[in-house]
């Protein structure tokens, strides 16, 4: 079987900032930007890796979620505690530097886990934990 993961969400408060962290800081490809005001979806990818993206939304955009539970996703999103995607580059150490010297929102610098990898850790604008393992 050859399953890969195609695209994944994550949701944003604000869509050109979440546009420029994505863009303009990780080096991410735009690919759709489909919408408008806070009720964008942005589609992003790493260059030329085409079947992989990701789509930044607006969050609790599902009729089916209740308002209470949107008042809970986005205080979630708020704490940064709602939403992670990990990454991965073969020179973690220059990828912590750019994201740092672009003013990134660290949350851990490069570290050797007790489990075996070497990662870092960022929020982006909306408070998604953004984790940079070190390929190996």
């Amino acid at each position: 079987m050859d399953i890969t993961i195609h695209w994944t969400f994550l949701p944003h408060h604000d869509p050109d900032a979440s546009l420029a962290f994505y863009r303009d800081i990780l080096g991410f490809e735009v690919r759709n930007d489909v919408g408008q005001g806070k009720m964008r979806w942005i589609t992003v990818g790493p260059a030329g890796r085409p079947d992989t993206s990701i789509v930044l939304e607006p969050p609790a955009t599902d009729p089916a979620i209740t308002d209470d539970e949107r008042g809970t996703i986005v205080s979630m999103m708020d704490k940064g505690t709602y939403a992670r995607l990990t990454l991965a580059t073969a020179d973690l150490d220059s990828v912590f530097a750019r994201l740092q010297a672009r003013d990134a929102d660290v949350v851990q610098e490069p570290i050797d886990q007790p489990y075996g990898v070497r990662d870092c850790a960022f929020r982006d604008p909306a408070g998604n934990l953004i984790r940079i393992n070190e390929l190996r």
